[in-house]
C-alpha cells in the first residue's frame, strides 16, 4: 500500500450525469504449482516432525511430553497467499493467532490443541484422496496447495514489532500478547505469570484486555522466553515494550544531557519558511539544546515587555514546546537515525511571571496581542496556534468574551480577513482526581464541563485520552492505572456536563483526543507517575535538568498542533479550515470508546461525540491516500444570502459531481465500502448574550452537506434540496434514504465542523458521486442592518472512499478524470 497525495477536486460544481452500476465478480485465489501426493506427503511429515520436536523438547525442559497444545509456523511459497480463513478451526480449538509478511513469505501463526493434529492430517489425506462433488478438484485444494511448510514456532516467530528481532540475550520490556477471551483476562495473566516465574522472567501486574487478546509486559530476554515451550503456546504475538519516560526522568541531569546532546547531533533543523507551532502560554526557555534549533530568537516574544520571554517558574510552556516540536520524546530519544523537522516553533508569552494574574476580562485581549505578535514577525507563514491553558467552565458551553474573540481570530473578522487555526485544550479535573470520593468517568460527564475558551465554535478543540496502562517502577507495585487503554484520561473534561439545552444548540466539543497520559491508584489514592505520562523538554533555573513528564490535556493540545504543523509541511497550500477538517475526518474511535457507549440508538453516538469527539486522530490518514482510500479535498466559496429588495434571503448552493471510480465500484459488486465526508468552515461570531434568537443567533451563517440518494437523480437530489430547512414550501415526493449514517443528518448539524461516514456494497456508492454544500440561516442573514448579507463564506469539503482489500485500486481511477490535481506540493 503506498503513500499517495491527496487530491483536489477542481471545477467539479457542475451538473455531470451519471449512470447506476450494476454487481460484479470476485478475484480466484491463486495457488503455486502442487504435485498432489508429493505435497501431502511432505505436509505430512512437517506434522509428524512438529510432534516430535514438541515431545522432545518439553521433556528436555523437564516439562511433561504432552501440552495444552503448540503453536505452529505455517508458511507460504515465496509471493503467494495462505487460505487464512481456512486455516481456523473455532469448534476444534485450533486458533489462527498472527500473521506477518516476511520477505514475501506469508507466515501464520497456529494455535493447535493437545489431540487435533489428527484433524489437521484429516485435512491433507482428503485433500490426496477425495475431489469435491460440484468442482471435481482436490477437497481443501485451497487451503493445501497455499501451504509450503509447517513446523514448531520459535521465539522469533512470534515477533511482530518493525524494530529489528532482539539479540537472544538481550533483557528488554517485552509486549506480551496473549491468546485469550474476554471473558477471564485475569486468569490468562495469571496462567502466564506463574509460567513465567520460575524462568526470572518478571511480569507487570498490569494487562489490558482485547477481543481475544490479553496483552501485559514482561522483563526478560530471548533465551528465558524459549525455555518454555508451554509458556510460549500461551503467546499469540511479541513486540518492544514502548519506552517509559520514566527511565530518562529519573536519570542524573549529567545523563540527561548525554541523551538529549546524541539526538541534537542527528537533529536535521527546519528550513526558515517551514510552517510553525505558535505556544502561546508561560513562554519557552530556547536554551534549551532541543528547542533552540526550532526557535529562532526573533520568535520568542512577549505580550508584555516586562515579562520577558522566559519560562520563569511554570515551566508549562517549554513543557508544550517539546511536545509540539518532537511528540512523546521516549520516541525521539530511542531511536538512532536522523531526526528531521518539518516545522518550526513560535513562542509567544501571555502568562505574566509569578506572582502576576491575567484579570479574567482580559484574556481576549491579550490572545489577540499575541496571535498579532507572531504575524507581524512572519506574516506569510503557516502556523497552528497552541493555547493550552483555559479558564473555567462556568459558562457551561455557552460563548464567552474568550470563546468568542478565538472564533473571531479564525474566521479573519475584520479588515484584514486572516484565517487562522486555533487549537485548544478542553480543561482538566484539577483538585478532584485527589479527593477520595471521585469516580473515573462519572465526575469528567458530570462535573467536568469543557473549559473557557474550549466551547469555540471554530477552533480544534482537544481532549485527552489515554493508551498508558503499564506500571512498572518498583516504588508503585500493586498500583493500578486509572483508565483502562483507549479511554479518556482521567482528567479530561467533556461537553456531557453541559445542559441539555446547550448540547443541543451548541458544537460537538472536544473535536478529538489524543494522548494525555494516565494516573495510578491505590485504593482512594490517585497521583501521576511518569511511567504514565508523556515525556517532554524542561529547563529550570537550577538543578541542569532537561527531561520532565507532563500529562492531561495540555500535552494532548500540543501533539494535535505539531499533527497540524506536519500537515502543513506537505500541503502548504491548504487553507486553516481544511487542516482542522483532515484531522477530525482521520480520527477513528478506540475499542475502548465503542465499549463506552455501544451504539444501538443516536443518543449512544451523541455521548460518545461529546466525550471524545470523533476520535484520535491518525497522521498517515491525514497526510495520505492509498490505492484503496482515495481522499479528495475541495476549497470553495459561495454567497449564502443576497439581498432582494427590501428582503434577505438565500442566494445559493454548490453541488459537487465527484470523480468515482464508477467502474471499479461496479466490478467490487457487494464488498463493503465505507464513504466519509467533512465539512468544516469558520463562522463570524456574534457573542453578545441578548438570547440568540432567531434574529441574534451566535454564527454568521451556517453550512450543510447531502449526499444524493442510491436511488435519486440530480433533479431530484436538487428539487429535495432547493428548499429545504427555511422554507414553508411543500417538498416533492423525495427518494427515502437508505444509507446507514453513523452520525446522523441531525446529529451532524452543531457546530462549524460536520463530518459523518456510512458503508454500504460497493455499487450503492457508485451512485452516491453528487455532494451538495448548502446554506442555512445566520445573522448575516437575519440582522440586515449590519450589512453583512452579500458576504462570501469559505468551506472545506474533505470526502474519502475506502474499500477493506489493499489490492483495490479506486486511487488510479480518480487520478486519471480531468477534475482531480494531486495536492502534494
Amino acid at each position: 500500500m503506498s503513500d499517495l497525495s491527496h487530491l483536489r477536486l477542481e471545477n467539479t460544481a457542475q451538473g455531470v450525469p451519471y449512470t447506476h452500476p450494476g454487481g460484479g465478480g470476485g478475484v480466484e485465489f491463486g495457488l503455486p504449482p502442487r504435485d498432489r501426493a508429493p505435497h501431502a506427503r511432505k505436509l505430512r511429515g512437517d506434522l509428524q516432525q512438529v510432534q516430535t520436536d514438541a515431545a522432545a523438547t518439553r521433556q528436555q525442559q523437564g516439562l511433561p511430553t504432552v501440552g495444552d497444545g503448540d503453536v505452529v509456523a505455517v508458511r507460504s511459497e515465496q509471493d503467494f497467499d495462505l487460505k487464512l480463513d481456512s486455516l481456523e478451526r473455532r469448534r476444534s480449538g485450533i486458533e489462527l493467532l498472527s500473521v506477518k509478511l516476511e520477505q514475501g513469505v506469508t507466515v501464520a501463526k497456529v494455535f493447535v490443541p493437545h489431540g487435533k493434529y489428527v484433524m489437521l492430517l484429516e485435512i491433507i489425506d482428503d485433500y490426496e484422496n477425495k475431489v469435491a462433488t460440484k468442482s471435481g478438484l482436490p477437497r481443501n485444494r485451497e487451503l493445501v496447495e497455499s501451504v509450503s511448510s509447517i513446523r514448531l514456532a520459535a521465539v522469533r516467530d512470534f515477533w511482530q514489532d518493525t524494530l529489528p528481532f532482539p539479540p537472544a540475550d538481550e533483557n528488554l520490556w517485552w509486549e506480551v500478547w496473549l491468546r485469550g477471551t474476554v471473558r477471564q483476562p485475569a486468569g490468562i495473566h495469571r496462567a502466564f505469570s506463574d509460567a513465567a516465574r520460575p524462568l526470572q522472567i518478571r511480569v507487570t501486574d498490569q494487562f489490558v484486555t482485547f477481543p481475544e487478546r490479553v496483552v501485559t509486559l514482561a522483563y526478560g530476554n530471548q533465551r528465558q522466553l524459549s525455555a518454555s515451550l508451554n509458556l510460549l503456546s500461551t503467546i499469540a504475538e511479541l513486540r518492544r515494550a514502548k519506552d517509559l519516560a520514566t527511565e530518562y526522568v529519573e536519570l542524573p541531569a549529567r545523563d540527561q544531557r548525554d541523551f538529549v546532546d546524541d539526538s541534537v547531533a542527528r537533529l536535521v533543523a527546519p528550513r526558515a519558511d517551514a510552517p510553525a507551532v505558535c505556544v502561546l502560554d508561560s513562554g519557552v526557555n530556547r536554551a534549551h539544546p532541543l528547542i533552540a534549533p526550532a526557535l529562532s530568537e526573533q520568535d520568542t516574544q512577549t505580550v508584555n515587555p516586562e515579562w520577558g520571554t522566559a519560562d520563569d517558574r511554570y515551566q508549562h510552556g517549554t513543557e508544550m514546546a517539546g511536545i509540539a516540536l518532537y511528540g512523546d520524546l521516549t520516541d525521539v530519544l530511542s531511536t538512532s537515525g536522523p531526526i528531521r523537522l518539518r516545522h518550526r516553533l513560535e513562542s509567544v508569552k501571555l502568562i505574566p511571571p509569578p506572582p502576576g494574574v491575567n484579570e479574567r476580562e482580559n484574556y481576549g485581549w491579550v490572545t489577540i496581542q499575541a496571535v498579532a505578535r507572531a504575524e507581524i514577525q512572519a506574516p506569510q507563514r503557516n502556523r497552528a496556534i497552541c493555547m493550552a491553558i483555559t479558564a473555567d467552565d462556568r459558562d457551561l458551553g455557552l460563548p464567552s468574551l474568550w470563546s468568542g474573540t478565538v472564533d473571531q481570530l479564525c474566521a479573519g473578522a475584520g479588515e484584514e480577513e486572516t484565517r487562522r487555526l486555533m487549537l485548544l485544550a478542553a480543561g482538566n479535573l484539577r483538585q478532584e482526581i485527589v479527593q477520595p470520593e471521585y469516580q473515573y468517568h462519572v465526575w469528567n460527564c458530570e462535573r467536568g464541563g469543557i473549559e473557557d475558551p474550549g466551547q469555540a465554535w471554530n477552533a480544534l478543540t482537544v481532549g485527552a485520552y489515554t493508551e498508558r496502562v503499564f506500571i512498572q517502577h518498583q516504588d508503585f507495585r500493586g498500583w493500578q492505572p486509572v483508565a483502562q487503554s483507549g479511554d479518556l484520561s482521567p482528567t479530561s473534561r467533556t461537553s456531557l456536563p453541559w445542559p441539555p439545552e446547550n448540547q443541543s444548540g451548541w458544537p460537538l466539543k472536544p473535536d478529538i483526543v489524543m494522548e494525555g497520559g494516565n494516573y495510578a491508584q491505590h485504593g482512594n489514592e490517585r497521583i501521576g507517575i511518569d511511567d504514565l505520562s508523556v515525556l517532554t523538554t524542561v529547563l529550570p533555573p537550577i538543578g541542569g535538568r532537561l527531561l520532565q513528564t507532563t500529562r492531561d490535556t495540555s500535552p494532548a493540545t500540543a501533539a494535535a498542533a505539531r499533527m497540524a504543523a506536519v500537515i502543513w509541511s506537505y500541503y502548504p497550500r491548504l487553507w486553516p479550515e481544511t487542516v482542522r477538517g483532515l484531522l477530525v475526518h482521520s480520527a477513528r474511535w478506540t475499542q475502548a470508546m465503542v465499549a463506552r457507549y455501544p451504539a444501538d440508538t443516536r443518543a449512544p453516538i451523541q455521548r460518545r461525540l461529546r466525550c471524545y469527539g470523533y476520535g484520535v486522530p491518525s497522521l498517515q490518514r491525514a497526510l495520505w491516500s492509498a490505492e484503496n482510500a482515495a481522499t479528495l479535498i475541495h476549497e470553495g466559496e459561495l454567497q449564502p444570502y443576497q439581498r432582494v429588495g427590501s428582503d434577505v434571503r438565500s442566494n445559493q448552493m454548490h453541488v459537487h459531481t465527484l470523480p468515482w471510480p464508477v467502474q471499479v465500484l461496479q466490478d467490487l459488486g457487494e464488498v463493503p465500502v465505507t464513504m466519509r465526508v467533512t465539512l468544516s468552515y469558520f463562522i463570524e461570531p456574534s457573542p453578545a448574550r441578548i438570547g440568540w434568537t432567531r434574529k441574534h443567533r451566535y454564527q454568521s451563517h451556517g453550512l450543510r452537506f447531502d449526499v444524493i440518494r442510491p436511488t435519486e437523480d440530480v433533479d431530484a437530489f436538487r428539487q429535495r434540496l432547493s428548499r429545504a430547512e427555511w422554507e414553508d414550501d411543500q417538498r416533492p415526493d423525495n427518494a427515502a434514504e437508505t444509507r446507514n449514517w453513523v452520525i446522523g443528518d441531525q446529529g451532524r448539524r452543531r457546530g462549524s465542523l460536520h463530518s459523518d461516514w456510512w458503508t454500504g456494497t460497493a455499487s450503492e456508492l457508485a451512485s452516491c458521486n453528487s455532494i451538495a454544500i448548502y446554506p442555512v440561516t445566520g445573522w448575516w442573514r437575519e440582522r440586515p442592518h449590519l450589512n453583512k448579507c452579500g458576504q462570501i463564506a469559505r468551506y472545506s469539503l474533505v470526502v474519502s472512499i475506502e474499500a477493506p482489500d489493499v489490492n483495490v485500486d479506486l486511487y488510479t481511477p480518480i487520478v486519471n478524470q480531468a477534475t482531480v490535481t494531486t495536492e502534494l506540493e
